[in-house]
């Protein structure tokens, strides 16, 4: 197995930040750590780095990991398609009127005389 994929959150390298912040709270400082440093050898990202030690210090000062799990789905991804479309006639927009472009046949087209 390589290092990758033996980390505490699955697809672990594809996560954004939002998510990555709300995964971590239910990791033990031990895994934590790891992720850390995996983090600080490869993609070393800021914000990332930043949660995960501000993490680590509320572990230490005596938090503990969340129910969830680390490998819940994720929130950023859309729910899968509706088997039911809510489009039809009756929720469609109004019909749209296209510019003029100053057509001299528009009767709405005010004309320029002299």
């Amino acid at each position: 197995m390589s290092e990758r994929e033996n980390l505490p959150i699955p697809d672990y390298d594809h996560l954004p930040v939002g998510s990555l912040r709300h995964r971590i709270r239910s990791l033990g400082r031990d895994d934590l750590e790891r992720l850390l440093d995996y983090e600080r050898a490869h993609g070393d990202r800021l914000p990332v780095v930043q949660a995960m030690s501000a993490r680590l210090a509320e572990l230490a000062a005596g938090a503990v990991p969340s129910g969830g799990t680390p490998d819940a789905p994720a929130p950023e991804h859309p729910p899968g398609p509706d088997a039911t479309s809510k489009v039809s006639p009756s929720t469609r927009g109004p019909a749209l009127t296209p510019p003029s472009h100053g057509t001299p046949e528009n009767p709405t087209q005010p004309r320029k005389t002299g």
